[in-house]
């Protein structure tokens, strides 16, 4: 890995270069295992502990089949995915890699004891199969998380409609939390050139997902000034979205939990700003009975920050505890456009206020190329900016997962994987110094919080605030 690792330091490397470096016969990459699948039996969602399921071991370099490509990792970051993979929610994740190894004698070696997750990179391609030629060793890239076979029709109008879609590093093997990665040629992107590796490797997932969710016409297709209510504003995927609202001349309605993350939707230029613990929203009695009269409650607030206006559209991802909220305030005619589950899966709501009213629920997962390409086209053009807040080493990744599952992180948290410091891999400089402010949000908003993970980063020299690069 050492000769990798100082190819891609080298401001001389050629593709010719990469192309002869050996190939390890291993690497480190984060696991679960599948003989660790039950250690979470009988405890609380909340209180089962990344730190515990994640490993950081040494694996094979997976065989390289043809339209794929392997990738040294740079850095990569923790997704909502990699929570629930690590806490073996809503079930193992060995049941996909299982269904996948089926497939295909070259799927079968998804197929193991072992899980390597992470759906999220930026890094240099090492080598490519048969039958790639978008991509040489050298290339500099980013990687969606998007994994189709594409033998079906029904994937070639919307390839997240194919029969055999996965989430790379979720429902595959060898994903991104790892010193080298194994993907679909297709999934592969340019990188950012003004990013740095942690900053690059932070938007893929999240940015996408976005993407699709708000502004495609597989969404909700928003438009000039649409208000969209975006529950978790400053979080990993609202962020993205509360950006493209921005951006595309619509009214974000930014949901937030803290005042301080009221201050970061500031900072990215959002107005209508409402602070649901400060104004104490509570969407439920009890386990079982929501309160119809905080729904109504928050549609009165919302329509103080619109003049008067419901919202066009809901960018729904909390699910069960907001839900039903969601459907109500959401204008007639107007769209719920729902990714994920994180309070829940059973989603509850009263159905008078959506077939009456003409509303629309519409499901959205991930992105197809097409999409993805344009999300990160725009990271690419400075339109929109990665949200890194903190970055961990690839040995510590339990802990940026931790973080993530309880909710203790703003943004992305990214990891390193070979990079071996922050800051590194930026090409335009030029560029990188007109959006510097933007780049760093987030991890300016980190550093002048004062909270235990903040003090101990500082203090261990796990972060650095990375304005050099």
């Amino acid at each position: 890995m050492n000769s990798i690792l100082d190819a891609i330091l080298s401001p001389d490397s050629t593709s010719a270069d990469f192309a002869a470096l050996p190939l390890p016969e291993s690497y480190r990459a984060v696991t679960v295992r599948r003989d660790e699948a039950e250690m979470f039996a009988g405890v609380d969602s909340r209180d089962k502990d990344p730190r515990k399921s994640l490993h950081v071991d040494d694996v094979p370099v997976p065989e390289l089949g043809p339209g794929e490509a392997l990738v040294a990792v740079m850095a990569s970051s923790v997704n909502y995915n990699s929570v629930w993979t690590s806490i073996f929610e809503p079930l193992p994740t060995f049941a996909f890699l299982e269904r996948y190894g089926k497939l295909s004698p070259l799927a079968e070696r998804h197929d193991l004891p072992y899980h390597i997750i992470g759906s999220d990179l930026a890094g240099v391609v090492l080598r490519t199969g048969p039958g790639v030629n978008a991509w040489q060793p050298g290339d500099e890239v980013v990687a969606h998380c998007l994994s189709v076979e594409l033998e079906s029709a029904d994937g070639h109008n919307d390839t997240m409609l194919d029969p055999e879609q996965r989430i790379w590093g979720f429902e595959t093997n060898f994903g991104g939390l790892a010193e080298i990665a194994l993907v679909k040629s297709n999934q592969l992107m340019p990188k950012a050139a003004h990013l740095s590796w942690e900053e690059a490797a932070a938007p893929g997932l999240v940015n996408s997902t976005a993407y699709r969710q708000l502004v495609s016409r597989n969404g909700a297709g928003m438009k000039q000034g649409d208000n969209v209510l975006i529950w978790g504003a400053s979080g990993g995927l609202g962020s993205y979205a509360t950006q493209f609202a921005l951006a595309g001349g619509a009214n974000p309605v930014c949901v937030v939990s803290s005042g301080k993350k009221a201050e970061i939707c500031r900072a990215m230029g959002a107005e209508a700003i409402i602070d649901r613990s400060a104004e104490g929203y509570r969407f439920w009695k009890d386990e079982h009975t929501q309160d119809q009269k905080e729904w109504k409650r928050l549609g009165k607030r919302i329509r103080e920050l619109t003049g008067g206006e419901d919202v066009d559209i809901v960018f729904e991802h909390p699910g069960r505890e907001t839900f039903g909220a969601s459907v109500y305030v959401t204008r007639k005619g107007g769209t719920v456009v729902t990714c994920a589950s994180t309070s829940g899966y059973q989603h509850e709501y009263d159905n008078r206020y959506l077939w009456m009213s003409l509303k629309k629920i519409v499901g959205s997962h991930f992105a197809n190329y097409r999409e993805a390409w344009e999300a990160n086209r725009l990271i690419a053009k400075g339109k929109i900016h990665p949200t890194l807040s903190r970055t961990y080493p690839l040995d510590e990744t339990g802990q940026a997962t931790y973080d993530v599952h309880r909710n203790l992180h703003q943004g992305k948290v990214g990891v390193l994987c070979l990079a071996p410091e922050e800051g590194l891999g930026v090409r335009d400089r030029e560029k990188r110094d007109r959006h510097l402010d933007a780049i760093n949000l987030f991890r300016d908003a980190e550093r002048s919080g004062t909270d235990q993970h903040s003090r101990h980063a500082e203090r261990s020299g796990t972060y650095k605030h990375g304005r050099n690069a």
